[in-house]
């Protein structure tokens, strides 16, 4: 089943069990799905689809951040929940070791030696990891294990 029909069904029971929460944001995730194929007059490809979730959930995070730092627990709870949600239809997250292991042998596989090599090294990574690490950890592991 593509992500677009799971989408689709887990929004049918939502509606079937009344969970509005859940609903709403699935209906959210849609409508920016749905607002790319219209820019782009095409369906999205499963790639695609999980590049929107990812967005989502990215701007969800940083949204998360400011309201901690604003002491907004009551909007914090909210986001952490729509994250849960959303995290739902992600691919299986890499734990820190995994992502260190695979920032380690990119680093060898183009050879980089210092911080000048980090545009090589980010390049050949991010697809490897794409949807499954956040890019910060990602860029942090590389930083760390450039010096």
């Amino acid at each position: 089943m593509s992500l677009s029909d799971r989408l689709n069904e887990d929004m049918k029971l939502a509606m079937k069990s009344q969970d509005k929460f859940k609903l709403s944001v699935i209906r959210m995730v849609r409508a920016a799905i749905k607002n790319i194929e219209i820019d782009q007059r095409k369906t999205l490809e499963e790639q695609e689809v999980l590049d929107v979730l990812n967005r989502e959930v990215k701007q969800r995070k940083d949204s998360l951040q400011e309201f901690e730092k604003a002491g907004r627990e009551d909007l914090a709870e909210n986001l952490r929940a729509e994250i849960a949600i959303l995290m739902e239809y992600m691919p299986q997250q890499l734990s820190d070791e995994e992502v260190k292991a695979i920032v380690q042998q990119t680093i060898q596989e183009v050879g980089a030696s210092s911080k000048a090599d980090m545009g090589k090294v980010m390049g050949a990574l991010m697809p490897k990891v794409k949807g499954r690490a956040d890019g910060k950890v990602v860029n942090q592991f590389v930083q760390q294990l450039l010096n």
